[in-house]
């Protein structure tokens, strides 16, 4: 039997809570989940790619059918290079949808064969987005409920104050 292989994208600065509860759930529908963080040069980040790479690692160090990689360039064509028959999304809220609908089908017309699949979090990680963790950590909220351990540690060494 073929493998099932899905591909979640982000940018995961930081990787939260969040991002762990859709790769959880993400393994039940699929048997391989690559978590990939997209390089963008434009995008100001606090953390670098290869920083976030070893926080994802980490994460997942005892998770089997989780593969950590980075990429740049088109979702389709790493997608398509990793062997991935769908994209994992989380949607949050509906303002969310639109963009997200918008990326569907434009990832569809240009690899027709690549599907979608959207999860909604969990309802205790809702709310949770890699912004609002940079703000609260920003300002030294707790950030316990937020993000696993590891994180929290590398966000300390940011925010010296969280």
């Amino acid at each position: 039997m073929p493998t099932r292989r899905a591909v979640y994208p982000g940018s995961f600065d930081p990787p939260t809570l969040g991002h762990i509860d859709l790769v959880e759930r993400g393994l039940l529908m699929v048997d391989e989940l690559v978590v990939a963080v997209l390089r963008n040069p434009d995008k100001a980040s606090l953390f670098t790619v290869e920083e976030r790479l070893e926080m994802l690692n980490d994460c997942f160090a005892d998770q089997p059918g989780v593969r950590v990689e980075s990429f740049d360039g088109l979702l389709v064509d790493f997608a398509k290079r990793m062997d991935c028959q769908a994209i994992l999304r989380g949607l949050r809220a509906v303002s969310d949808f639109e963009y997200e609908f918008q990326m569907a089908l434009m990832n569809r017309r240009l690899a027709p064969d690549l599907e979608t699949l959207f999860l909604m979090p969990s309802e205790d990680q809702v709310f949770v987005s890699s912004r609002i963790v940079r703000e609260v950590a920003h300002f030294g909220g707790d950030l316990t409920s937020l993000v696993p351990d590891r994180v929290l540690d590398r966000l300390k060494l940011k925010f010296p104050q969280s």
